[in-house]
């Protein structure tokens, strides 16, 4: 049979990774076979009537990459560059995050092509609705349940709970994560991968025998991730010297307070003139001294073309796919501990799944159970994760990977083939 060609940067980066990992398991040929390809992948057309009474039509998909492990799980991303490479390979990689973490979940992800700061709210809500109904068959609270991303936030959810929900004559809190606390979302939900960033990255500086208190953190990306991140590594008494957003980075060699700069951000919307900051490019803040860097933006930031100029000790990947393998050879080599991303941003996903057995469960936990149970599911993950690499004598992704790999590898072997 002639498989379809999904393609794109990202794509190639998760198909390399999965080949290297399924040679370290000595995989057999037919599971590996299946790993490469996603069980099914929609792509649709989403025709918007825009404000200006004009209609147009924006390409939307949604992948679901393996069901072998229960329901697939992922989010949904506005962005102009969103194609069905990218959103095929997101996808996989949800699929080892969730087995790594232990979540009976597959891995999905969808996305709209389209550049979300260039409509109007009401055009938004069309786009989200008609996505959502060209999509519903492909979603569910058992089948498949998405979750903000890159451009979508908790209303976004909320337009696609809601037009789900109008299709089943009742409200379905369960079809979607990420809402509003008074339509079902979580406590704690919006901090969950920001959160779980700060564990891993204790977790990691622990055994590297150093203590959070005055290491040195640089953030690319300020949004719901970095800026999370940032706030709380701060209040562990890290010192945040170096922070970048879309429209530019900052750097101040002793600091800054944290809170400041979040206003200052609600106001500008931009960390760009700071007071008391020099300003850089993103790439350069990549390259500045620090004991701690979260690329936290896009992916494909640390490269080989810049990867020996990274100062940092430990890489903390608050983004999908920020670190090339190219990138990640080069840091391997010099040293640096990457806590690869399907860990450390598995923070996000955790919660996700405590607000989806909430939502089933019509039973809400206090924000104080949530914060507890994620510390303890991203305890646990990063413990195996760093043990496999020391027997191994491998790097922490190659080991997050064989890990995520393995879970999934096991469903197929024991599920079989049907028919």
């Amino acid at each position: 049979m002639e498989k379809p060609e999904f393609d794109s940067h990202l794509l190639r980066t998760a198909l390399a990774q999965l080949d290297r990992t399924a040679l370290r398991l000595n995989l057999e040929p037919d599971i590996h076979e299946r790993l490469r390809y996603p069980r099914r992948a929609l792509v649709v057309s989403v025709p918007v009537l825009m404000d200006s009474g004009k209609t147009e039509v924006f390409q939307g998909y949604r992948v679901h990459h393996s069901t072998v492990l229960g329901p697939t799980k992922g989010g949904l991303r506005y962005a102009p560059d969103v194609n069905l490479g990218e959103v095929t390979a997101l996808a996989m990689l949800m699929s080892w995050k969730c087995a790594l973490i232990g979540l009976p979940y597959g891995g999905a992800k969808g996305g709209v092509s389209v550049d979300p700061h260039a409509l109007s709210r009401r055009e938004l809500e069309h786009l989200t609705r008609r996505y959502t109904a060209e999509i519903m068959l492909f979603i569910g609270p058992d089948l498949d349940i998405p979750a903000p991303d890159l451009g979508t936030d908790e209303q976004t959810m909320a337009w696609m709970m809601d037009t789900y929900s109008m299709t089943q004559g009742k409200s379905v809190p369960g079809v979607v994560t990420g809402k509003p606390l008074i339509v079902g979302g979580s406590a704690g939900r919006r901090e969950a991968t920001g959160r779980g960033i700060v564990y891993a990255v204790y977790h990691a500086a622990h055994r590297l025998g150093q203590n959070l208190q005055g290491l040195k953190v640089v953030v690319q990306g300020f949004g719901n991730v970095g800026s999370v991140a940032a706030r709380l590594l701060w209040r562990e008494g890290c010192v945040v010297v170096g922070v970048g957003d879309v429209r530019g980075a900052i750097w101040n060699p002793h600091g800054f307070d944290v809170r400041q700069l979040e206003a200052h951000v609600a106001e500008s919307g931009s960390v760009a003139g700071f007071p008391g900051s020099e300003p850089l490019g993103n790439a350069e803040l990549l390259e500045r001294p620090c004991d701690i860097l979260v690329p936290a933006a896009v992916g494909s930031q640390l490269r080989e073309d810049n990867a020996d100029r990274v100062r940092a000790t430990i890489v903390a990947e608050g983004a999908n796919g920020p670190t090339t393998p190219e990138a990640d050879a080069v840091l391997r080599d010099r040293g640096v501990t990457v806590i690869p991303d399907i860990l450390a941003n598995a923070g996000g996903v955790i919660v996700s799944y405590f607000e989806w057995v909430q939502g089933l469960q019509y039973y809400f936990w206090r924000e104080s159970e949530i914060v507890s149970r994620l510390q303890e599911v991203m305890t646990r993950a990063f413990s195996r994760v760093w043990a496999l690499a020391a027997k191994e004598g491998t790097d922490l992704r190659t080991a997050a990977l064989m890990e995520g790999v393995r879970r999934v590898a096991e469903g197929y072997r024991v599920r079989g083939l049907y028919p």
